[in-house]
Formats: structure tokens, C-alpha cells, sequence
């Protein structure tokens, strides 16, 4: 039998073994998972939890177990990002815009898993609108790293790479934009994968910037992320006009298959001075453990990297600024006080319901947008994010996939980039020419830098590659022990 204290460190492929063969029960699974968030609160990971909700979720879940009939995911937990829309709980996208406010239905990835049997443990902080990378910009306050509660988790889905960090939940949901998955697993020593646009359905997530907005699995092992993503993926095209005609597939068909002449290839403009030297002595000896399974390392290069911030902070905030335009406080969502007319209710609704960084990026997005500008800065931008797509492609004729640092640098201290938002930015570095490329990319653990703080790998595929990237990252968490690790003071 399975002793309480074994549940939260138990992974979601042993927790699926543990409930089919009814060892644990989904009730007692996911009240001991609630009890344990509750514990640590103080982290800020969750906003919201319901236990009538999940407990309910939960029985039904044993029930779906008890027929011999029910899915690998039956009775697991998992917790979402609150950027997805539920309609059991509240969905705020931290952000005091939406305080409160309750969607008349789930989105799609929301109800993929449920249909499942996954049991909801409630929903997760991140950056407002998921736009930042520290999940500092969070009305709600924000969540502090479980390796080191003096440190950010990145962002911004920090709630939700804190929650699995810390066994609060078994799996997370996240979204990424410019490396929202990948940035904060990396910070805080979990794996996550942000597949192809357009593989999973962004029908009911709040968007920030739809060309670029893309849901992901967080959980600690790539065989996890495999399990949950196969669940996720899948088209909805009468929902959701980005979503890819690609039938849903089983990501965790090649785990285990060898690495033998794979030609990884290693971008020198990813190695350069910017990067510091901790995070660069754990990727070169992750590097070197691919070496030995009889991969073959190949230099190549992405030399427009650098150009991929400016382009992106051009791109992104233009996106912003038009799908924001919809929270004015006339149908939902908060609305000013006091106003003396529609156009000033407009201004002090949006002054006061949006926070510093999203009013920053509005801004940012209006005027690229605006008449005089739009040909001198938005549609050279996405020239460029062609020229970035293209070097990919370029680089795929050497290399079978791509791997390199996520960030610089490991998590940096709280409030120590609070007033200087472009260093948030420059942290993107590495993480945003995939997201412009459209391409899947993920973090998995390889080793620990400064003050014992996590280091993640990235590693990117070509489109429609996801099986490979996890496969490749399985091979490496099958020779190393990184996932494994746990932070000290959440352990029991």
C-alpha cells in the first residue's frame, strides 16, 4: 500500500499504476493533495481552490477506476493555470481586471484532461495576463521559488512550476508565449514542454498574443509530459481557427528508443558571453551525457537570436493591445466606481483594473500599431519573423533537434528586477526564437547552479517533433538523477 507521505512524490505515470490497481483511491489522493497546498499557502502558487469541487471530481473519478475501464489519467490531479477558463472555478488571469469572474464553460484543454478522469486541485497564479517573467506582475501578490523562497519562479506560469516543484500537485497546466513553460520549469527544476502552435486549442485561454499562445504539460518527468500532452493535443477546429488538422497522438510511442548517431545541434550564439558560468557548465555536462548514449554534437548557428527580443516585444504588446481592448468594464470583468461619462468609465476601468506591466505592453502595442508606425515597426517585425523561422529551417538540414541553455542565468532574487523591466525581457533571450518559429520546444533538468538553485535544458524540435524532444529528454532523466530532487523545505 501506498503510505501518505509516498503520494506527492509519487510521479503521474507511478500515481496512474497506484490507482488502477487500486492501491490509493482518487479521494484520498486528491485530499491529501489539498491538504499539503494548504500547508504551504505561503508559497502563492494556488488562487483558488474549491474542495467540494475536486472531492466530487474525485469520487466520480473512482467510480470511472472501479469499472476496469477507465483512461491512464483516471483520478490523477492536476492543477491549471489561471489564464485557462473553468466553470467550477473562478478564472482571473491574476489579474484584478477580472476578479471574480466565472466562465459559463471550460476551455478545451481544461475538458480534454477532464475527460479524462483528471481531478482539478484548483487554479494557478502567473504573471497578469501572462505577461511577465518573474510571476511578479500578479495582482495577488507573487510566488516565491520552493528551491529558494528569497527567488522568483519565473514566469508566468511561476504558480504553476512552483506547484509541482514543491509536490502540490503531480502535474500543472501552462501556457507559453515567449517561454512561459520553459523559462520557470527550468528556475524551478521541473520538466515542460510547449508542443507546435497550433497543436493544442487555445478555445478558452485568455489571450495574450494569439499568434504565439500555446498550452503545455508541466510535470517532473518527460514521461508525465508525453502522458498529459497526448491528452491535451488534438484539433478543434470549429472553436479555434489556429488549431492544427493533426489527429491527437500518443507523445510517449519512442520513450526509451536510442539516441545512436541523433545529430544534436548546439547554437554558438547560445553560448555566449551573457550566459553565465554555472548555467553553462550543467548544459555542457548534460551535453556530454547525450555524447555518451552515442548522440553526435553539431555547432550551428541562429545568428539573428538577439533580434528575437526587439521583435517580439513589437509583436507581442501589438497582439496585447488588441485582444485587451475587450476588457473595458461594459459587459464583464471590473468596472470604475465613479465615472462621469462612457469614454472616462473606459479610462479609469482599464487604469485601475490593469497593472503596471500590462498597461506598459497596451501601450507599447498601440503605438507600433498606430498610423506612422505600423510599416516602420510591426511589418518589419514580421519580416524578421520570417528571416528567425527560416534559420530554423536551415538548422534543421545539420541537426536532427536543437539543445541550449533556457535562461542566462538561474532564478534571480524577488523584487531585484521589480523597477527594471527590460532585464526581465533580455532573461527571453534564448527562449523566445522558438516561440516566433512556432516550433515545440521544452526544459528538462540538468543540474543545479548558484545557491543550489535548478538548471533546465532546452531542447527544440522541428515542427510536429514532440515525440523526439521527449524522448531525447526521457534519455537524459533516465541517466541522471536531476528530477529526482526535491526542494528541502517542502518535503514533507
Amino acid at each position: 500500500m501506498t503510505s501518505p507521505h509516498e503520494i506527492h512524490d509519487l510521479s503521474v505515470a507511478q500515481l496512474s499504476v497506484r490507482l488502477r490497481a487500486r492501491e490509493i483511491s482518487a479521494v484520498e489522493t486528491a485530499q491529501h493533495f489539498l491538504r499539503r497546498s494548504a500547508e504551504h499557502a505561503d508559497l502563492g502558487a494556488f488562487l483558488v481552490q474549491d474542495e467540494d469541487v475536486t472531492l466530487a471530481q474525485a469520487r466520480a473519478a473512482d467510480v470511472l477506476l472501479a469499472s476496469g475501464t477507465a483512461p491512464a489519467l483516471a483520478g490523477v490531479p492536476i492543477a491549471h493555470k489561471d489564464v485557462f477558463v473553468t466553470k467550477d472555478f473562478p478564472t482571473t488571469a491574476g489579474s484584478k481586471m477580472l476578479r471574480g469572474y466565472r466562465s459559463p464553460f471550460d476551455s478545451t484543454v481544461v475538458s480534454n484532461l477532464a475527460s479524462q478522469g483528471m481531478v482539478t486541485l484548483g487554479k494557478l497564479n502567473c504573471d497578469e495576463f501572462a505577461m511577465g517573467s518573474a510571476n511578479e506582475n500578479s495582482a495577488y501578490g507573487p510566488v516565491k521559488n520552493p528551491w529558494d523562497i528569497a527567488r522568483v519562479p519565473g514566469g508566468s506560469s511561476g504558480g504553476s512550476a512552483a506547484a509541482v516543484a514543491a509536490r502540490l500537485a503531480p502535474a500543472a497546466t501552462g501556457t507559453d508565449t515567449g517561454g512561459s513553460i520553459r523559462q520557470p520549469g527550468s528556475f524551478c527544476g521541473i520538466t515542460g514542454i510547449k508542443p507546435t502552435y497550433g497543436r493544442a486549442s487555445r478555445y478558452g485561454m485568455i489571450a495574450f498574443a494569439s499568434s504565439l499562445d500555446q498550452a503545455g504539460p508541466m510535470a517532473r518527468t518527460a514521461e508525465d509530459c508525453a502522458l498529459l500532452l497526448s491528452a491535451m493535443c488534438g484539433p478543434d477546429l470549429d472553436r479555434d481557427s489556429t488549431s492544427l488538422d493533426v489527429p491527437a497522438e500518443d507523445f510517449s510511442r519512442s520513450l526509451g528508443e536510442s539516441i545512436e548517431g541523433l545529430r544534436i545541434g548546439v547554437p554558438k550564439e547560445f553560448f555566449g558571453s551573457g550566459l553565465a558560468g554555472d548555467v553553462r557548465a550543467c548544459i555542457e555536462a548534460a551535453l556530454k551525457e547525450y555524447e555518451k548514449q552515442g548522440a553526435r554534437l553539431v555547432e550551428v548557428s541562429l545568428p539573428r537570436t538577439e533580434m528575437a527580443i526587439p521583435v517580439y516585444y513589437i509583436i507581442a504588446p501589438a497582439e496585447a493591445s488588441s485582444n485587451l481592448a475587450r476588457f473595458d468594464g461594459v459587459k464583464f470583468g471590473h468596472r470604475a466606481s465613479h465615472y462621469s461619462d462612457l469614454e472616462d468609465m473606459y479610462k479609469k476601468t482599464r487604469a485601475e483594473g490593469f497593472g503596471e506591466e500590462v498597461l506598459r505592453r497596451i501601450m507599447t502595442g498601440t503605438y507600433v500599431l498606430s498610423h506612422g508606425y505600423y510599416d516602420a515597426y510591426y511589418l518589419q517585425a514580421q519580416k524578421i519573423r520570417r528571416m528567425i523561422a527560416d534559420d530554423f529551417q536551415q538548422v534543421f538540414k545539420q541537426c536532427d533537434l536543437i539543445a541550449g541553455p533556457v535562461a542566462p542565468t538561474v532564478a534571480w532574487q524577488l523584487g531585484a528586477q521589480e523597477r527594471d523591466p527590460l532585464a526581465d525581457y533580455l532573461a527571453d533571450i534564448f527562449t523566445l526564437p522558438a516561440s516566433l518559429a512556432g516550433l515545440p520546444g521544452m526544459t528538462v533538468p540538468a543540474g543545479f547552479g548558484e545557491g543550489g538553485m535548478p538548471v533546465g535544458m532546452q531542447l527544440i524540435g522541428n515542427y510536429l517533433q514532440e515525440a523526439r524532444l521527449l524522448n531525447v529528454a526521457h534519455r537524459l532523466q533516465q541517466a541522471t538523477d536531476f528530477h529526482l530532487h526535491r526542494p528541502a523545505g517542502v518535503a514533507l
